[in-house]
Formats: C-alpha cells, sequence, structure tokens
C-alpha cells in the first residue's frame, strides 16, 4: 500500500501573534511554524499501517516554516520519502489553495491512501482534508481515531462522533482519510536520529504547480482582539442575584 501524509504547519501560539502592515494576513516574519498536532497523528497512522501491512510512506509538505525539520524528522521516524513543495507565497495562501496544490501532485502519484489531520489551529473544521478529497474525487472520512486495512483495496476506519460514539466504516481505496488521532501517540525519535537522517536521507523539492484555487472566504481585514472588561461579581441571596442579572439583561436590551 502506497501512502502519502500531508504535514502542515501552523503558527506556534506560544509567540505573540502580529497583523502585517496589509491588515489581512499574520506578519511572517518573526512567526515560526510548527507541525499541526493531527498531521503528527496522521504520520503516526500511516507509520503504523506500514509496520502491519508493508508499503510506502511519503511525507509532503508545504515549504513554510519548518517544513523542512518536519520533513526530516518524518524521515527518522520511519517514512520512505520526503517531498517539499517550494514556491509558496507568503500571503493569501488559503487552505483552499493548498488543497489544490497538493491535489495537483497527488494526482500525478496516486497514492492508495492519503491521510492528513483532520483539524488544525487554523483550520479547526477539516477544510483541508474535506477540500483535498473533493478535488481528487475520492471517498473522505474524517475525525478518525483508527485506521486499519484488513481486506485489499479496502480500509476499515473508525469515526468518532459528539458524546463519545463511535462507528466503524468501511472505505474503498483509493481514499482520503482526516486523521483526529492515532491509536498511539506519535513517536518519539532522538535528535541524534534526525541529524542522522539529515546526513543520509534526502528531500525531495518540487515547485508548486500553478493551478486555480477554487474560490472561497476573501479576508477583507484582521483585528486584534480587544481587552475584554473584567467580570461583574454579584452579591446577595439566589433571588437577589437573580433580580440583579434580569436588571442587567434589561439594560443591555436582552430581554423586555
Amino acid at each position: 500500500m502506497n501512502i502519502a501524509v500531508l504535514l502542515s504547519m501552523v503558527p506556534d501560539l506560544v509567540e505573540e501573534l502580529e497583523i502585517a502592515p496589509s491588515g489581512v494576513a499574520l506578519d511572517t516574519q518573526w512567526l515560526r511554524y510548527l507541525l499541526s498536532e493531527s498531521d503528527d497523528h496522521a504520520l503516526e497512522q500511516a507509520l503504523l499501517l506500514k509496520e502491519r501491512y508493508g508499503g510506502k510512506v511519503t511525507a509532503l509538505a508545504l515549504d513554510r516554516g519548518e517544513a523542512e525539520e518536519a520533513l526530516y524528522t518524518a524521515l527518522a521516524r520511519g517514512a520512505d520519502e520526503a517531498v517539499k513543495l517550494t514556491g509558496i507565497p507568503e500571503e493569501g495562501w488559503g487552505k483552499r489553495a493548498a488543497a489544490a496544490v497538493v491535489g495537483a501532485v497527488l494526482k500525478e502519484s496516486a497514492p492508495d491512501l492519503i491521510l492528513t489531520g483532520v483539524q488544525a489551529i487554523d483550520d479547526m473544521d477539516g477544510h483541508m482534508a474535506g477540500a483535498l478529497a473533493g478535488i481528487l474525487g475520492l471517498p473522505f472520512v474524517g475525525v478518525t481515531r483508527s485506521v486499519d486495512a484488513p481486506g485489499a483495496g479496502k480500509v476499515l476506519v473508525q469515526k468518532e462522533y459528539p458524546g463519545g460514539m463511535a462507528a466503524e466504516i468501511e472505505v474503498d481505496l483509493p481514499a482520503v482519510i482526516g486523521v483526529l488521532s492515532a491509536p498511539q501517540p506519535p513517536r518519539y525519535v532522538p535528535v541524534a536520529r534526525i541529524r542522522e537522517a539529515r546526513k543520509t536521507r534526502t528531500i525531495s523539492e518540487r515547485e508548486a504547480p500553478s493551478v486555480a484555487a477554487p474560490e472561497g472566504l476573501v479576508i477583507r481585514r484582521l483585528f486584534k482582539p480587544e481587552p475584554a472588561e473584567r467580570a461583574e461579581m454579584l452579591d446577595g441571596t439566589p433571588e437577589e442575584m437573580a433580580r440583579q442579572i434580569v436588571t442587567i439583561l434589561e439594560n443591555r436590551g436582552l430581554v423586555r
């Protein structure tokens, strides 16, 4: 089984985010990008499938932030190939555009299974995975916590639903799976092994193909959230506090 894993880089929220002078994007001059957590789980899921059933794992990443470090780490963890897509604009590059570019690349390589994280701090609704499946015209299941391949040409996934519910779904290959979590935490790789991968392995670089991205939302302006006022603490008996709450709501025009 040939498995492709898309690794997305997301802003590191440890540092304070700044808005670019254009007003429509984040200032990337000092911004640090890290591997999205659910994509880390998608890679782990791919490696588990490879170890159990054999095959090949290819990690792909857009050239942004620490993408090269993430790709070398993927090789050190057990991926067979790593591909970095270059020529990515600094601004105006949304999930639809990224999905269109990755979709064009994957149409050529035609993997049996495509795994990617189903959410990220800049894509909480799993837009990337679903858009990629739509572009490729492949079946898609998102929010999965396990992927198995018990039979030829099919995978069995466990999809998570709200309220602690889950369902097992059989999906014909090729397919796109949006991974929420792998059956086990992503494996730790010593720094020495990553350094060794840098010396002994290579990352393929490919210019991002020029494709027409589907139209999506247009960001007209970004604003930093304004500091909120402090909460008003209410005193008194439950009946007195209830009357105070009603008065506050009436003063704000929320009740009549």
